[in-house]
């Protein structure tokens, strides 16, 4: 398709008689002309309608939105490392998903470039995932204390808590795409940025043969890719470049090419989200200073905001839950409409009656605005389950609209 419109650009504009000369230099003007990134393939593909993908029984938002002629129209494009639609969506076709189940995205982005290129899909995702329509502008805040509440949930109820934070860095494919010389260089800017991190906050950087070899408390099985990472190739080359970096007072992990470059993680034995959080703030402040320093940057576009590889975490790359104990709530009828109303999911835990409430936008929400929704859910979720426990209704409980990150639900 590109090499036809450079031939019709030439036709168009090239007159023998006018410009005899240009045959001559014509070799050299083609060869100022930018190639696409998909002529540089001899690719054994079919037509679009040939390739186009099984998804009678999809349950995925990709296996939702994609049609043949959302599929045709991304089909003959690659971004510069050569990342081509039908590997935007594999996840997706390996990983299903089945009906009852939370609804993935079924797709991932191989570099930063996807979100451009495929544009009018990626879009289409984050509007259905998250419902934020693009374009808009993402504003970022690591400012703890805009955060109200947090610190105080009924410990009947609320058991622990967790937040992690995703960053991809500039000039990277992502981990689904990347070399191991790309994967290799990454551990490499990551050692010494931790390091620098280590002389404010105290910690240590681990490879994966190491914590086989003396796991810290973190036993083998837990350092073990889970298959679905095998088959969209996040845990190609295992365990090569990959890493944990521990602080020493075990308070903050932080992952080094796994499903993107970095992921932060602050987990805690006790519900106090509010501690979580800040301790997320106060290190990625100083990580994203420390790359500065070895002159990386984080990638960030004004209407995406932080951009990693799943676009379920585009934005803000925040993902905020607490775990709480709850016996009536998770029967009851209206649940599904409530969690979509305090824009919320719930996943039920290995130990029974044991609930994870986690946020669903991570775009479109600043990353207090995020942290506030999980905290105002969580506490409205706590005093229905007390209410049904008293053999009350719900109905005056109920928000009646999808609520904003900054809605005080329990005042």
């Amino acid at each position: 398709m590109w090499k036809a419109q450079k031939s019709r650009k030439w036709n168009k504009f090239k007159s023998p008689l006018e410009f005899p000369l240009e045959a001559k230099y014509k070799p050299l003007l083609d060869s100022l002309q930018p190639i696409a990134p998909i002529d540089r393939f001899n690719l054994k593909r079919g037509t679009p309608e040939e390739e186009f993908p099984y998804l009678r029984d999809n349950h995925t938002h990709m296996g939702h939105l994609l049609t043949l002629p959302l599929y045709a129209r991304q089909f003959n494009r690659a971004t510069d490392s050569g990342v081509l639609f039908d590997d935007v969506i594999r996840p997706g076709l390996e990983e299903p998903g089945s009906p009852g189940s939370h609804m993935a995205v079924g797709c991932v982005a191989g570099d930063a470039q996807c979100y451009i290129l495929f544009c009018d899909f990626f879009d289409r995702i984050i509007k259905s995932y998250h419902e934020y329509t693009i374009p808009g502008t993402q504003e970022s805040d690591f400012n703890s204390g805009n955060l109200k509440g947090g610190d105080v949930f009924d410990s009947e109820y609320a058991v622990s808590c967790e937040i992690t934070l995703a960053r991809c860095v500039e000039d990277f494919t992502f981990p689904t795409h990347c070399s191991r010389g790309e994967r290799r260089k990454l551990l490499s800017l990551a050692d010494k940025a931790l390091g620098l991190l280590s002389e404010e906050c105290p910690g240590k950087l681990y490879s994966m043969e190491e914590l086989g070899e003396d796991p810290e408390g973190r036993g083998p099985g837990a350092m073990t890719p889970s298959p679905a990472m095998f088959r969209i190739g996040v845990a190609r080359d295992w365990p090569d470049s990959r890493a944990l970096w521990v602080s020493e007072d075990g308070q903050l992990v932080i992952w080094v090419n796994f499903e993107d470059h970095l992921k932060l993680e602050c987990c805690r034995s006790d519900p106090n989200i509010r501690l979580a959080f800040d301790c997320i703030c106060e290190n990625i402040v100083r990580l994203e200073k420390m790359y500065k320093t070895i002159r990386r940057r984080f990638v960030w576009k004004e209407h995406l905001g932080w951009v990693v590889s799943s676009p379920a975490q585009v934005g803000t790359g925040l993902q905020a839950s607490v775990t709480v104990r709850l016996r009536h709530l998770p029967t009851h009828k209206r649940l599904e409409n409530i969690l979509d109303r305090l824009r919320l999911h719930m996943t039920p835990t290995d130990q029974p009656g044991l609930y994870r409430v986690s946020n669903t936008p991570t775009i479109g929400f600043t990353e207090v605005g995020v942290v506030q929704l999980v905290v105002d859910g969580v506490s409205l979720l706590i005093r229905m389950e007390k209410k049904l426990q008293d053999g009350g209704q719900l109905d005056d409980l109920v928000p009646t609209q999808k609520l904003s990150g900054y809605t005080d639900m329990y005042s």
